[in-house]
């Protein structure tokens, strides 16, 4: 995976962004912000019809994806702004964004930049610079001069653009995408900032059992004990985790500190599917100095559902999900 982003051309004191000059208007595609019931709905369900076939994307589930733009539900709002936006031709949604501005970003690393996301459209250039075209006017009359992206608020959420590895299955927490979309990206004029990459670990490696020995040796020596995060104490725990998080990130690219909501709410989420037994922290002294989160991946679940926990007021789909996670 790749993030992008685009840094805008400065003649004098003005600033001018390449390929975005035209207005809206003088498009074929129409785009408007997200603002009704329906309007919402069509952004949550147009990625059906991006994946259409596609054997390898997991469909999130419908009543997360609402949550994921709903101001009153989502923690990124209680510090940051966003919207939404839909892309038309003809009256039929051919594209959708959202567009962010985190202001603890922007001070944690003396940067003025937004980011885009949630980034979905047909193939069409027409459409993605239409759509790319509204963020950045959005960003813009918020004072912030760069984009980066596909960064759903903040790299502490999905985050980056798939651009090798399409015929492996998507796994939990993580993006995929057409093959095309780094095509319109890069059209438009974004350029690659960082590589991102996810590691398959192969258990039946023959030197697994002298890492094993390696990392218990190191252990002893250093006084580290890993045990499971305790549950009957779980906001306790959370907040040990968090310590470390923010403190073991704070220099890495891109990262902005999670505040306390946004770390208990995805805390909260994952303890719903989470194995207790491979939630690990790590202690020196009593004093916390790391943590590993294991998760099963929910995706070999959540696929046959198709994104639907009720069909007809039946729960179908959750049936489908509670059966599928004891096969995981």
């Amino acid at each position: 995976m790749t993030t992008l982003e685009l840094e805008p051309i400065r003649e004098g004191t003005k600033t001018v962004w390449p390929d975005i000059n035209a207005t809206v208007s003088q498009f074929t595609v129409t785009v408007e912000q997200v603002r009704t019931r329906r309007q919402r709905q069509e952004f949550v369900d147009f990625p059906w019809r991006i994946y259409e076939g596609d054997v390898n994307w997991c469909p999130p589930l419908k009543i997360e994806a609402h949550a994921s733009i709903n101001h009153d539900k989502h923690p990124f709002y209680k510090h940051g702004a966003a919207v939404q936006f839909l892309a038309r031709r003809e009256g039929k949604v051919v594209g959708r964004i959202s567009v962010s501005d985190d202001p603890n970003y922007n001070a944690e690393h003396n940067a003025n930049v937004g980011c885009f996301g949630m980034f979905e459209t047909v193939d069409d250039p027409e459409v993605s610079r239409s759509l790319l075209h509204a963020a950045t006017r959005w960003l813009r009359a918020r004072g912030r001069t760069s984009i980066i992206g596909p960064i759903d608020y903040s790299t502490n959420y999905p985050s980056g653009l798939l651009v090798e590895g399409f015929e492996t299955p998507q796994r939990v927490m993580m993006n995929h995408n057409p093959r095309y979309y780094a095509d319109l990206l890069e059209d438009w004029g974004l350029e690659k900032a960082k590589d991102m990459y996810a590691w398959w670990f192969d258990g039946d490696n023959p030197s697994l059992d002298d890492w094993i020995r390696r990392a218990e040796r190191i252990a002893n020596r250093g006084g580290v004990t890993i045990r499971p995060v305790r549950l009957d104490d779980f906001n306790a725990e959370v907040a040990r985790c968090m310590q470390v998080y923010n403190q073991t990130w704070e220099k890495t690219w891109g990262f902005v500190q999670m505040t306390p909501e946004e770390f208990y709410h995805m805390a909260h989420q994952l303890k719903q599917t989470a194995v207790p037994e491979l939630l690990l922290l790590a202690e020196v002294a009593g004093q916390p100095v790391g943590f590993c989160v294991t998760l099963p991946d929910l995706n070999e679940a959540i696929r046959p559902t198709k994104g639907r926990l009720t069909s007809w007021g039946l729960p179908i789909g959750l049936v489908k999900l509670l059966c599928g996670m004891k096969r995981i």
